[in-house]
This record gives C-alpha cells, sequence and structure tokens, in this order.
C-alpha cells in the first residue's frame, strides 16, 4: 500500500425493485428510469414495488386504507419495519397527468417527484408537522436536482 490514503466508496444499500403496470404504458418513465430514480432516495435496505395504476384502483385504495373516497396521485404502503423495509408505491397514471398539466411540469419531472416523495415516506418521513414537512421538502428538491429536475415546489406564474 502506498503512503496516499484510499478513498472509502460510498456502502449501496440492497434493493430488492419491482415494477406493475396495471395500465398502458405510454408517456411512462421505464424501469431502469424508475429504478435511478428509486435509488437516489434509497437509504436503507429496501424490497420496493412500484405500481401504476388507474384511478379506480387508486380511489379503491385510499378509501380502504385513508378513509378518502377520491383518487390520489401517490400512495404508499409499508408493509414492515425490518431489514429489509418492504413496500409499494402506488401512483395514479390519472392524476399524475392531470396534475403535470395543470402546473405545467412534464410527466417525467412530476413522476421523479412523486417516486421519491413516496421511497421518503416509505423510509419514515413525513409531513404532518410544519418541521418534518421542511426536512422531507427539502430533502426531495436536493434529490431531484440531483437528478436534473427542477424544484417541484416551484409553479410556475402566468
Amino acid at each position: 500500500m502506498t503512503g496516499r490514503a484510499r478513498a472509502a466508496l460510498p456502502v449501496i444499500p440492497p434493493l430488492s425493485f419491482a415494477v406493475r403496470y396495471d395500465v398502458a404504458t405510454a408517456g411512462l418513465p421505464r424501469r431502469a428510469t424508475l429504478r435511478r430514480w428509486v435509488c437516489a432516495a434509497q437509504e436503507r435496505e429496501l424490497a420496493v414495488t412500484l405500481r401504476f395504476v388507474g384511478g379506480r384502483e387508486a380511489r379503491r385504495l385510499n378509501a380502504r386504507y385513508r378513509g378518502r373516497d377520491y383518487a390520489t396521485n401517490v400512495l404508499t404502503f409499508v408493509y414492515d419495519d425490518v431489514v429489509p423495509l418492504s413496500g409499494d408505491i402506488v401512483l395514479c397514471v390519472p392524476v399524475l397527468v392531470r396534475e403535470a398539466s395543470s402546473q405545467r411540469k412534464t410527466l417525467r419531472a412530476h413522476c421523479a417527484h412523486l417516486v421519491i416523495h413516496g421511497m421518503l415516506h416509505l423510509q419514515g418521513y413525513d409531513h404532518e408537522r410544519r418541521t418534518d414537512a421542511t426536512r422531507m421538502e427539502g430533502r426531495e428538491i436536493a434529490l431531484l436536482r440531483a437528478l436534473r429536475y427542477p424544484d417541484p415546489y416551484l409553479i410556475p406564474l402566468d
């Protein structure tokens, strides 16, 4: 060994990753892109499935598990808090498309944001209290910036 110190390589936690498209895939990110976004937000060993669903399924899940009778953009289900942490992130495509359009964002950028958002929820982040929301949003913004996406909380003005 030489006299130079070796830089430690970052430790990458193991990841089990799956994607389910329960809707038409036209315009949706490919598996490799989704995996890149998931890995960017991964902080611990995980087994995660991303599911893309239609409005009816998103509404059913939101009503059943959150008591809210409407389709929402993203739902995160954590199945256990052991190693590896496992869960599903469910993204409602019609809501994503509508929100991206109304916020004048690309569908790709909006999907990246909500995958990151779901990944952070999966790993224990929350936004119920203002301090927690500030922490979570800051992390989302930093991760998206590293992936070359704009701040998702800045909505263009007319």
